[in-house]
């Protein structure tokens, strides 16, 4: 494997990774704020589309027309997952 392209899979594990955070972190704001709003079905809409586009669009950037672009786009997602899920974690009651 060149150097390019093992640059550039770092660089689409890193593009993956930030749309995962856009998209989950995008999706615990949205929860927050949706439990507490009037209207809450705007914002789970409206932030399911447009984290949608978001998502879509970026790997759609970042694939390139090559498939391990791709799955190293998708691999920094999940782990942006994984990493999101466990910074929104609520801490456990004091007792």
């Amino acid at each position: 494997m060149t150097d390019i392209s093992m640059i550039t899979l770092v660089l689409a594990l890193g593009a993956g990774s930030l749309l995962g955070f856009i998209f989950y972190g995008g999706l615990w704001l949205t929860v927050s704020k949706g439990l507490t709003s009037t209207h809450a079905h705007w914002w789970f809409m409206g932030s399911f589309w447009l984290r949608l586009a978001i998502a879509l669009g970026g790997f759609y950037l970042v694939a390139q027309g090559d498939w391990k672009n791709l799955l190293a786009c998708f691999i920094g997602f999940v782990l942006a997952r994984v990493s999101v899920r466990v910074l929104t974690k609520e801490p456990p009651d004091a007792a």
